[in-house]
């Protein structure tokens, strides 16, 4: 039987950090940043946490 395969869309999205949760980046910060506020890109910037609704979804497809 063949390996099973993750979802490298998924999979290069999302990371799973050492404790089991897994971390997103923020949509919006690639391009027309210059109406955004200086704050808001900043805080666009750092990565965030998937919600716990979701977690499992998320797995499923990266660790496949």
């Amino acid at each position: 039987m063949p390996k099973m395969k993750s979802k490298r869309g998924a999979a290069k999205r999302f990371k799973v950090t050492g404790s089991g949760k897994v971390t997103r980046f923020h949509p919006f910060h690639s391009h027309i940043l210059t109406k955004k506020t200086r704050k808001r890109k900043r805080n666009l910037k750092s990565v965030d946490l998937v919600s716990s609704a979701e977690e499992k979804k998320i797995k499923r497809l990266i660790l496949a």
